[in-house]
């Protein structure tokens, strides 16, 4: 049998929920990505918390809230305890839309799902990688390997391959085959017959228009309304495909000179783009090469402001101006207040770059016809005063007393546990009554007096020692001196409240922005006013679709060229996935599945593989060759069991000789250049190498066939002359002979 691989979507099936899956492999259990909604509605993940406890590990392929949205949540109330492996990118920029998505519900709402610190705790132990770096699980996961591959979605996106004895598990979700301005494309397709492929449905019925024409037609319609006195709302994401929509703002407003103000608003703006200027190696090769030859870092944003509040946008009042404001979903965040605002004035257009998320406002205006009218509930975080001041606190102070008065009765509880037991015999202040007594009866002239003494003093005895508490110092020596507690010299909570640096994971040098950390440490009480209302939608409503994933064409064409032996579709439509699940099941040999929410498919290859260990009296006759950076040999052996285990032995008689084997990939233009240094003349005519007057040079075979040994063939054709002799050794030359 080949290696057990079984999948179940916990969310983000036949639906476009978030994405959350439950992958095992070989009984080591993977979530792959833990997305949740803008709604943060808890009953959505009620199949992830019937199986969070068992989660070995976690993989993240996206920074935004459909990927590793309900991370913070699934630490601190599931039981998910498993390590979390991310790129650089997706844990520095998941961690600030983490951040920007609390503030934004904190400010409209008494949210305690989860909080600062617990989004600090779920990318504490992070484990970040690169870009196809190989790395080995230990313990229940022996023999596993995880590598990251480009994505071409959002900066850090991941492609996850999971590698088990040799076969392949691949989970793309949300690729882009298409280079872009900071991004390049996906490495999927340099994949090749995996056993499992995870893929998403999302864009299988979409197709793209050119992107240039895109791209003009994107700023083009922003122009006209800027030109006749409007504004232009783009509700965007967190540090997603914002960055692309920045780029492209930036180059357009340069090369035709425009004035019209930009501003990005989001909580954690600056910080966002100062982290983006350090991570050129992950973006395209464009983007890297002009740093390298210019040192001109493409994020040092000149037509673009960066704002973390609403202040310098009520400055300019009615001014025209582009807002590139969080969140895309319209539920929370300045997007939402700033719709509200610009909705009433005709002359204004709010412009759509992503399709909304199911049941929230950019989705129900995102709807053909849009509604004229939408409701809406307008919240805000007021500071507490009179009457309701006061009784904040005075419940802060019974609350506060109650605390003292807790500890003061459970210290005490444990102060007299600790001298119970040892009262009578070690402490002298506590007098045995029945001693005393005796000592009494005997008549003694001292004994009387000490009678007299103690009359009025004999104590319990459960009572404690009439002594202030005495606590003994412990502490333990070694050869250099006492041993210290390095956490007795870390900064205080207090002190680093102060600095607001937020030390999620080592390394971890960022912070709020400014005001941002201002909000939060401003202790004075508060509480959250809303006000139902209805907005007349007045304005201009567009969706151009700049959400940066392959379409539908593009994903038959990719799923064409990888040919996995088994394919599992998730996150679509359920009308785009059955229509990929046809397509696929029809125009290939591909076996495809599609499983429901909570359904586990077992999907384990049916190829025969078994373990095997080589004994030390086999491979003490075998001579390798070496080729390359490896060495090869051919093996001839019989199997038997060794310890109970499956071990390859010498043959028991002398095996036949076996033909001699090429071991190579040659190209046929790599072997056009060959022959031409060597003096010959070649050219390629109808896919084949013309060598000279007589010989040709061609591969036959299906070369669809991808990953199979022997799948196409080299083959030399011609009469039997001397040329022909020439060119099949310098052709053999070319190959290693086994």
């Amino acid at each position: 049998m080949g290696t057990s691989v079984q999948v179940m979507p916990l969310s983000g099936a036949y639906g476009e929920g978030p994405l959350c899956y439950l992958l095992a492999v070989d009984g080591f259990r993977f979530l792959l990505d833990c997305g949740w909604t803008d709604h943060c509605d808890p009953a959505l993940l009620q199949p992830l918390a019937r199986v969070a406890p068992t989660i070995d590990a976690v993989l993240l392929s996206h920074p935004d809230m459909m990927h590793l949205g309900a991370l913070p949540y699934a630490i601190k109330h599931l039981g998910l305890s498993a390590p979390v492996y991310a790129t650089e990118p997706v844990f520095r920029l998941g961690l600030l839309t983490m951040y920007d998505y609390f503030l934004s519900r904190w400010q409209v709402a008494d949210f305690d799902l989860f909080s600062l610190d617990d989004i600090d705790a779920a990318f504490q132990n992070v484990v970040r990688l690169k870009y196809s770096q190989n790395h080995l699980l230990n313990d229940k996961g022996e023999g596993i390997v995880i590598a990251p591959h480009v994505s071409g979605h959002l900066l850090g996106g991941t492609v996850w391959k999971i590698t088990k004895d040799g076969e392949d598990v691949v989970y793309a979700v949300d690729f882009n085959h298409r280079k872009e301005r900071h991004l390049n494309g996906t490495t999927l397709g340099s994949f090749i017959r995996p056993a499992v492929l995870i893929t998403d449905a999302y864009n299988a019925l979409n197709n793209q228009v050119y992107k240039r024409q895109q791209d003009q037609d994107f700023i083009d319609s922003m122009v006209k309304v800027l030109s006749s006195g409007g504004s232009v709302l783009l509700p965007a994401d967190t540090a997603g495909r914002v960055l692309e929509l920045l780029l492209i703002m930036e180059q357009y407003w340069a090369q035709r000179h425009l004035v019209y103000p930009i501003y990005f608003l989001t909580n954690v703006s600056t910080s966002t783009v100062d982290f983006v200027k350090s991570f050129l190696e992950w973006m395209s090769d464009s983007i890297s090469k002009s740093f390298e030859h210019t040192r001109d870092n493409a994020f040092l944003l000149r037509h673009v402001s960066l704002i973390i509040n609403k202040e310098e946008l009520e400055k300019l009042g009615d001014a025209p101006k582009v807002v590139l404001a969080s969140m895309s979903s319209l539920e929370v965040g300045f997007s939402h207040d700033i719709f509200v605002e610009m909705a009433n004035e005709a002359k204004n257009l709010v412009l759509f770059t992503e399709k909304g998320q199911f049941g929230t406002l950019a989705r129900m205006l995102q709807v053909d016809p849009p509604p004229k009218a939408v409701k809406v509930t307008m919240s805000k975080r007021v500071p507490l005063v009179g009457d309701e001041l006061k009784a904040y606190e005075e419940e802060q102070e019974r609350i506060k007393k109650e605390e003292v008065l807790k500890a003061s009765i459970s210290k005490e509880k444990e102060l007299k546990a600790s001298h119970e037991s040892n009262a009578k015999v070690s402490d002298p202040m506590v007098v045995d009554a029945s001693s005393s007594r005796k000592s009494s009866n005997a008549g003694s002239h001292v004994g009387g007096n000490v009678d007299i003494l103690i009359d009025g003093f004999v104590s319990p005895v459960t009572s404690i020692a009439p002594m202030f508490p005495f606590f003994e110092n412990t502490a333990d020596w070694d050869d250099f001196g006492e041993v210290i507690n390095p956490d007795d010299y870390m900064m205080k909570q207090d002190e680093m409240d102060n600095n607001m640096m937020l030390g999620a994971g080592d390394g971890m040098d960022g912070k709020l922005d400014e005001s941002s950390a201002r909000l939060l440490l401003d202790s004075a009480p508060s509480k959250v006013i809303s006000n139902e209302m209805t907005v007349q939608v007045k304005c201009s409503l567009a969706y151009m679709d700049f959400e940066g994933r392959s379409d539908g064409r593009s994903v038959k064409s990719v799923i064409a060229h990888v040919a996995p032996l088994k394919l599992v579709l998730v996150h679509g439509s359920a009308e785009a996935t059955e229509h990929l699940k046809m397509h696929c099941a029809k125009n290939s040999d591909l076996h495809v599945y599609a499983p429901q929410i909570e359904e586990m498919i077992d999907v384990t290859s049916d190829l025969c593989a078994y373990k095997v260990q080589l004994s030390e009296k086999l491979m003490s006759n075998v001579i390798s060759k070496k080729l390359g950076e490896h060495e090869i040999a051919w093996v001839d052996s019989g199997v038997g069991k060794v310890d109970e285990k499956l071990t390859l032995l010498p043959p028991s008689s002398t095996p036949a000789a076996h033909k001699s084997v090429l071991v190579g990939d040659l190209k046929l233009a790599d072997f056009k250049q060959f022959l031409a240094n060597k003096g010959l003349q070649v050219e390629f005519a109808g896919g084949a190498l013309r060598c000279g007057e007589y010989i040709t040079v061609r591969k036959i075979g299906d070369s669809n066939q991808k990953g199979s040994t022997g799948s196409q063939q080299i083959v030399v054709e011609g009469p039997l002359c001397e040329d022909y002799y020439k060119i099949r050794e310098l052709l053999y030359s070319q190959f290693f002979l086994l």
